[in-house]
Order: structure tokens, then C-alpha cells, then sequence
């Protein structure tokens, strides 16, 4: 009955994790396997989107599960404290599936439950990251949980460049070969970085660079880079406030809320004493901004006419191109519809 069942269910997390722990690069290929699937899905049949975004957010999922389960593997000295990583992981979880979860409510329920689930998620969303940041003093820290340096963090050689630990001898056995005649150290291909944090030095320079693996603390926000974290956390329930005012269609939204995005940037300028995760979560925020001209109605009146018109000039004639443009210019409806890819 349902105890049988538990029990098998505990016995295949055994397992997993045991396959997690001694193979990290097969979890990878793993997770490359479903995120190349749901591009392959899109386009191809009815409820295609769905099924897409479904398979797309389970590869991230992966990740994320994968992960934790290698993060249990570091000292204790590498992890983060326990309240804090889990709601990061919540939140990090409403992150990938918001857009599913959207798309579903929109087909199964309709725009007005749509609109319900989207207020709800950014709430929720917004609430925890006040949290981390009043709280747990978390500073300026991405929208989901950085995934695992597998290479770095699991891959830790000493100065005389022996690994620590029997996990890490058997993760980092055949990391590298050395040439027997230019004596040039190159890595193998049995264990590939993660695309995350893929880095072109070798293991030794990689552990010079950041002794141990371990992660710099979070930078002490002033007073002014509180507010100015603050204005990024509520934006999006700004906007949606706006919608509601406005309408979709205004530009009173999409104005309020650049303004909000650029303020925030503009008081977050003192990067010289910032970690170098922070400093690369502000240049994303700030490539970020070019969203703006994705987002309707600046998409609407300008930007559509002109991508569209590059879209077909590469199709028309470059060959090849087409096989890109052609769902890219099918997808963009679909991704205009969808709040959370514009807006999330």
C-alpha cells in the first residue's frame, strides 16, 4: 500500500543521489538532455508551448535538485546558513515555473484567474527577497540561487595540489593531463565545466583565484543601496498596480517602471567594493534594461516592425537562417502574451 510505496520512493532517492554524487558530470548531461528537449518540443504540435516550458523548467529543477544534493558533499565552512538557503531555494522554485504555471492558469482557467496566480507569485517573490535582504543582510544577490561551481567547489586541490577529501579524488582524478613532452597541463574530457561557470584557466589557477572554493561574504549595503535594492524588489508590483490603473496598453507602466529599474541602477554605482557575484548581478540588471524594448507597447509601436524585418532579411537570405528565424517570428506572439517572460 502507501507504505510500500514511500519506501520504494526512498530507496530511488537512495539511489539518485547515490548517481548524483558519484557521477556529477552524468547529472549535467542529464540536465542538458531535458533542456535540449524542450527546445526541440516548441512549435512542432498542439499545447507544444506548455509541454515546452514544462520540460524546460524540470531541467532547471534538475539543476537545482543536483545541486543540493553536491552541496551536502562541502565543509560545512562553504555552505550558507540553513534559513537562508531555503528561501532561496523557494524562491529560486518560483522562478522556474512561474511561466508554466501562468500558461496553464491562462489555458485552463482563464486571463482573470491568469492575472490572480501572477499577483500572487509576485508577492510571494517579493516578500522573500525582503526577507533576505532585511534579514539575512544578503546584499545584491540574483533572482535565483547561483547553481553549483561543480568544478570549483567539488574539484578543491590543496596548495601542494593534492584534492581534499576521497569524494574529491574521485571527482578530480582525470580532471587534467599533463603532456609528457611540453609539460603543458590541459583539461580532459571525462568531466566538462558547467556552463555556468565555465572558466578557460586551469584547475590550479582556478583554486589561486578563489582559495578553498569558499564564497566571499555579501557586501554591507549603505542606507542608499538598501532603498535603491528595495526599488528593485518592488517594481514588479508596481507595474502590476500600474496595469491595473492604466491598462495594458498606456505607457504610463512601462515608463514607471524603467524609471524604477534605472533609479535603482543609478544609486547601486559604488562597484568597487562589491564581490564580484554582486558586480556581475548588476551588469545583468543593466543588459536587462534593453527588455524594455521587447516589452509592449514599445514592442508594439516600433520594435516589432524592425525585428521582424531583420528576421525575414536573414531568412531570405542567409542559408541557414532561416531554420532560426522562421520559429523565432512564430514565437514571438506566444512570448508577448506570456507576463512573466517579459515582465518576470
Amino acid at each position: 500500500g502507501a507504505l510500500a510505496m514511500a519506501t520504494a520512493l526512498r530507496q530511488l532517492l537512495v539511489r539518485y543521489r547515490g548517481l548524483v554524487v558519484g557521477s556529477p558530470a552524468l547529472a549535467t548531461q542529464l540536465e542538458g538532455g531535458f533542456r535540449t528537449a524542450s527546445y526541440l518540443i516548441a512549435g512542432h504540435f498542439a499545447d507544444s508551448h506548455e509541454l515546452s516550458e514544462l520540460v524546460y523548467s524540470v531541467s532547471n529543477l534538475l539543476v537545482l535538485l543536483n545541486d543540493g544534493i553536491l552541496r551536502k558533499e562541502l565543509p560545512h565552512s562553504l555552505l550558507m546558513p540553513l534559513p537562508q538557503h531555503q528561501l532561496l531555494t523557494w524562491l529560486t522554485v518560483l522562478e522556474h515555473l512561474e511561466v508554466f504555471t501562468e500558461m496553464c492558469s491562462a489555458r485552463l482557467w482563464g486571463e482573470g484567474f491568469r492575472w490572480l496566480i501572477i499577483t500572487a507569485i509576485q508577492l510571494t517573490k517579493a516578500s522573500l527577497r525582503v526577507l533576505l535582504l532585511l534579514r539575512y543582510k544578503t546584499g545584491i544577490h540574483a533572482p535565483t540561487m547561483a547553481p553549483l561551481d561543480r568544478d570549483g567547489h567539488l574539484c578543491r586541490e590543496d596548495p601542494q595540489g593534492e584534492p581534499h577529501g576521497e569524494a574529491d579524488n574521485r571527482w578530480c582524478s582525470s580532471d587534467t593531463f599533463t603532456g609528457h613532452r611540453s609539460r603543458r597541463v590541459v583539461r580532459t574530457l571525462n568531466r566538462t565545466s558547467s556552463q555556468h561557470f565555465h572558466q578557460w584557466g586551469t584547475p590550479q589557477e582556478r583554486v589561486q583565484s578563489s582559495p578553498g572554493g569558499a564564497q566571499p561574504p555579501p557586501t554591507d549595503l549603505s542606507k542608499q543601496e538598501v532603498v535603491a535594492e528595495a526599488l528593485y524588489i518592488a517594481r514588479p508590483l508596481v507595474h502590476l498596480v500600474t496595469l491595473w490603473i492604466w491598462g495594458w496598453r498606456s505607457w504610463k507602466p512601462w515608463l514607471v517602471s524603467g524609471i524604477l529599474d534605472v533609479t535603482s541602477l543609478s544609486l547601486l554605482k559604488d562597484t568597487k567594493v562589491m564581490t564580484r557575484e554582486e558586480r556581475s548581478e548588476l551588469q545583468r540588471r543593466t543588459f536587462a534594461l534593453l527588455y524594455y524594448l521587447l516589452r509592449s507597447p514599445f514592442y508594439d509601436r516600433y520594435s516589432e516592425t524592425i525585428i521582424l524585418f531583420l528576421l525575414r532579411l536573414l531568412a531570405d537570405h542567409i542559408p541557414g537562417a532561416g531554420l532560426v528565424a522562421h520559429p523565432l517570428m512564430d514565437y514571438l506572439p506566444v512570448w508577448q502574451k506570456v507576463y512573466f517572460y517579459n515582465w518576470g
